[in-house]
């Protein structure tokens, strides 16, 4: 079973001194980086652990546990340090026989019911100076359990095999094709996929990465002057608020990957001109499917932007085609495949898709698809467009409205930066549609008309897809990733209206 450890031992083989985590300066090369993956497998045989529980920011300590557990046959556990103390005890308390790295305010609660627990600095010394003379080569084929969210329910630990994993990396990265320079920087937590799939496709390419581990617009730009950074990940937030600084230059970056929360036309446009040396691609993806299963390549929004025609231009608004080796569906509500341009649910198979949960049978039909509860549709080209999640589906008088398409509408308006719209409960209707708006930059939140808005929407879409009210506020509430928590937004109106 080849296992993401492997790809460790290739770059390893092919490039021992190349710096391949942290800074130019003082980051890891893969020689020193399998090293510590060699130790830390020996460390937890030693422990006989059952996983490696990995709970603190994001950083080193991660990916040398994230090869150390591969080594090991144990899954990498990476928890949300963001989530309560009750909340964490209980998935905690889901792998018995762990074996823990933490960040230093964790150590304690880890150490109750984990057999060993390192600090993040603890585990680095440790694995580095541990003799790895014999060090296991175990098979476990579960690689990392990453828990969703839980915004609607208890999460649920995605199991992500390393089949799933190593499928995706060898299809979508060429192994060493990076020149000596290229650097790469992330911002995102150790909990989210795109963590774990910037470790290894990085590290496969031979690329150095960076990890940021609070984003700041300043600092952002501070380290890919510093570290020459040439590629960037960002969400479609960070990227409003590095493009809001006066001084953007970024001569070094050639590509940036954007995704996580739906782009708005008017910044991806104002970043296709602010940067036109930089190709930006759109990534489509989520846990279950190993990252990224469509891309909107840097050639598709060359062209979306350039083009005359209003459906090539349009692209710009889809997450683009499925990758190789990927097969994407949209079925209608009885079932039957939908046609081009006729919405549905996305299907999913390939694989890198997982579709498995921790003691659930995997979730996909009989012929092997799994159903990503998101809506889309394919045109007639195969460009996916994805309409939101099925689950977010306002119900108005017996009408199904879709928030996106709302949300679509409300940010061509030019006094509208950010939007989000949910529905609230309403003892007429069942539910009301509520909107909440974020100014553009350089205007405030008292000069947005809210009244103007609605029928500027009303314009667009007939009156019961019209909001039933429009709130205006400064930033709406968004995860590291981008992520917009539509259940608890909709909380915050209703007790703002009682």
């Amino acid at each position: 079973m080849t296992t993401i450890g492997v790809l460790l031992d290739m770059v390893a083989q092919q490039a021992p001194e190349r710096v391949v985590v942290g800074g130019m300066a003082d980051g890891l090369t893969a020689r020193r980086l399998s090293t510590m993956a060699d130790g830390g497998a020996r460390l937890l045989a030693q422990a006989d652990a059952k996983a490696l529980i990995y709970l603190g920011t994001n950083g080193p300590a991660f990916t040398s546990a994230l090869f150390a557990a591969a080594r090991a046959g144990v899954p990498l556990v990476p928890l949300n340090y963001r989530l309560s103390r009750s909340q964490l005890t209980l998935l905690i308390a889901e792998h018995e026989g762990a074996v823990a790295v933490a960040d230093p305010e964790f150590v304690d609660q880890l150490a109750e019911t984990c057999s060993h627990v390192y600090s993040k600095d603890s585990w680095l010394e440790a694995t580095e100076s541990h003799p790895v003379e014999g060090a296991p080569q175990a098979n476990g084929d579960v690689a990392v359990v990453i828990y969703t969210s839980g915004s609607t329910s208890a999460p649920k630990g995605v199991l992500l095999r390393h089949s799933n994993l190593v499928s995706y990396v060898v299809g979508t990265v060429q192994f060493g094709a990076e020149d000596l320079g290229e650097c790469s920087l992330v911002s995102v937590p150790p909990y989210h996929i795109a963590a774990v799939a910037n470790a290894i496709t990085n590290l496969y390419a031979g690329r150095r990465y960076i990890v940021l581990q609070q984003f700041d617009p300043r600092t952002w730009l501070e380290v890919v002057r510093r570290e020459h950074v040439t590629h960037a990940m960002v969400v479609p937030t960070m990227l409003a608020r590095v493009l809001e600084l006066e001084a953007h230059a970024v001569p070094t970056l050639r590509s940036l990957a954007y995704g996580g929360a739906q782009m708005p036309l008017s910044l991806i446009t104002a970043a296709l001109e602010a940067w036109p040396h930089v190709e930006f691609s759109n990534a489509y993806g989520l846990t279950e499917t190993s990252s990224t299963i469509a891309v909107l390549g840097p050639e598709d929004h060359r062209l979306a932007a350039e083009a005359a025609d209003a459906k090539v231009r349009a692209r710009l608004g889809s997450v683009g085609r499925p990758l190789p080796g990927v097969e994407v569906v949209i079925t209608r509500a009885d079932g039957e495949p939908a046609g081009p341009n006729e919405p549905g649910r996305i299907l999913v198979r390939g694989p890198q898709v997982s579709g498995e949960y921790a003691g659930a049978s995997a979730l996909l039909d009989s012929a092997g698809f799994f159903d990503t509860r998101d809506g889309g549709y394919l045109d007639d080209d195969g460009y996916l467009f994805v309409i939101g999640r099925l689950d977010d589906t306002i119900i108005r008088g017996a009408e199904n409205v879709s928030p996106f398409e709302i949300e679509e509408v409300l940010l061509t308006h030019p006094s509208v930066r950010d939007v989000v719209v949910v529905g609230v409960p309403d003892a007429e209707w069942g539910q009301r549609i509520e909107a909440v708006v974020v100014p553009e930059a350089g205007e405030s939140v008292e000069s947005v008309d809210a009244e103007m808005l609605r029928s500027y929407v009303r314009t667009e879409l007939r009156g019961s897809k019209t909001p039933d009210r429009i709130h205006v506020w400064g930033t709406l509430p968004r995860t590291e990733v981008g992520k917009l928590s539509r259940r608890a937004i909709a909380g915050l109106l209703e007790a703002e209206r009682a």
